[in-house]
């Protein structure tokens, strides 16, 4: 199996132990553009979540200093679990797939 196949997919499987600094090492480290582009695709997907931690923290700021519904709240802790859900599936699909071919 070629390494760069075995790096490239090891960037998306990361998301399981090293989800930020695996990709963004292998990045910095490869000298191979395919190895790189695969980093950098990785490196994306694992910070997508993070839109919803984003809409979760507004919603703490906004509804309950207002003393209002916690709706953004809700439906932050929502959406962040469904990214999450997707990128995991995403990053799992993407990394056999490198491997296969």
């Amino acid at each position: 199996m070629n390494k760069d196949k075995i790096l490239a997919s090891l960037s998306y499987f990361s998301i399981f132990f090293a989800p930020f600094l695996l990709p963004l090492i292998i990045y910095f480290v490869s000298d191979n553009f395919y190895v790189k582009g695969h980093a950098k695709k990785a490196l994306l997907s694992h910070l997508v979540p993070f839109l919803g931690i984003i809409m979760i923290i507004t919603g703490i700021i906004g509804d309950f200093a207002n003393g209002g519904l916690p709706v953004f709240f809700i439906i932050g802790i929502i959406v962040y679990g469904l990214l999450s859900f997707i990128v995991l599936i995403w990053n799992i699909v993407k990394g056999i797939r490198l491997l296969m071919n």
